[in-house]
């Protein structure tokens, strides 16, 4: 599907490692300030996509464009200034920093994000704010390490899972900051193991097997067709 305005758009691509493929043929638009959540079981290729679309992994084939510009064949850190940023699985948060010195690499950036507004939207990390990374809960590390992309200022910003291994009070706590950035207008792909929180921050989802996108519909017509779900996901 090719959508017009469209902040990312992937097409045809193939990735993987070490001369394995993974991606098999990756076709996906996310238009302009709408989040899709990628859903899928383990190992069909969620986070080889994410990391491929930000450069970690090379693009074997196919194309993928930030705003209209392919950036396939760019490096990492020029994707980031083009507009797109990561939170990665697993956080990782500089352990020795402190919250601030976190954040303090990554801003200076961009106008539209600056510390003063990661704080107003994270309280919590202003208030630990000089507390060391390995000195913060794993609730805390997610916030840091939303904050720390967002003073990227991406227009698409990627997570990938962003839930894992949080107790459910703060993965709502880290659902509502995503909700928070969808209803300011950004460009969000989310990989989430988490249906609950993939659907309250979602506009549309989109579901992998074997390296490939093979359904995408709206969030209410996905959760209305529990067959489908159990097919593409093994749950109900």
């Amino acid at each position: 599907m090719s959508t017009v305005g469209a902040d990312l758009q992937i097409t045809g691509v193939e990735a993987g490692y070490g001369g394995s493929t993974v991606l098999t043929g990756v076709d996906l638009d996310v238009a302009a300030g709408e989040t899709v959540a990628l859903l899928g079981r383990n190992g069909v290729g969620k986070t080889t996509l994410m990391s491929t679309i930000m450069g970690f992994v090379p693009t074997l084939r196919g194309s993928i464009e930030v705003a209209g510009k392919d950036v396939s064949g760019l490096p990492t850190h020029v994707r980031a200034a083009e507009g797109v940023a990561i939170v990665p699985q697993g956080r990782r948060v500089f352990a020795p920093l402190t919250v601030h010195n976190n954040l303090r690499i990554a801003s200076g950036r961009s106008g539209d994000w600056d510390l003063d507004r990661v704080y107003q939207l994270m309280p919590r990390l202003k208030e630990r704010r000089g507390n060391r990374g390995d000195q913060l809960s794993g609730g805390e590390q997610q916030m840091l390490a939303i904050g720390r992309a967002l003073l990227l200022g991406p227009r698409v910003l990627l997570l990938d899972e962003p839930s894992d291994g949080l107790a459910p009070v703060v993965v709502q706590q880290v659902t509502e900051v995503v909700r928070e950035l969808a209803g300011e207008g950004m460009t969000v792909l989310i990989v989430e193991q988490d249906l609950r929180a993939a659907f309250a921050v979602a506009d549309r989802v989109a579901v992998m097997e074997k390296g490939r996108i093979v359904h995408e519909s709206g969030v209410a017509d996905f959760r209305r067709d529990g067959d489908r779900a159990r097919r593409l996901l093994g749950v109900g």
